[in-house]
């Protein structure tokens, strides 16, 4: 599966439990992760890739960073990785 179609599958997952997701195409942070989603005032930054494939070392880096200031981003790859973590901000 592509990963378009991924985070399309992604995104309408998070939608039916209540979060706002935005894709993020361009901004001026480089490695910024794909979709960011909000919901009860948790901000979540999810970056999608195909299985089997990694996040570039920028993107890893954008995640750290990120988790280090105290924000919620991950890699996934899948459904039941978003299905993980979606309940876990209520």
């Amino acid at each position: 599966m592509k990963e378009s179609e991924i985070q399309k599958k992604i995104a309408e997952r998070l939608k039916k439990n209540g979060w706002w997701v935005t894709k993020l195409i361009q901004t001026t942070t480089n490695g910024i992760p794909d979709l960011m989603a909000i919901r009860n005032g948790h901000v979540i930054f999810l970056e999608v890739k195909q299985p089997g494939k990694d996040a570039t070392e920028l993107q890893q880096y954008v995640i750290s960073t990120l988790n280090k200031v105290g924000v919620f981003a991950r890699v996934v790859n899948c459904l039941e990785d978003v299905d993980i973590f979606c309940y876990k901000f209520q």
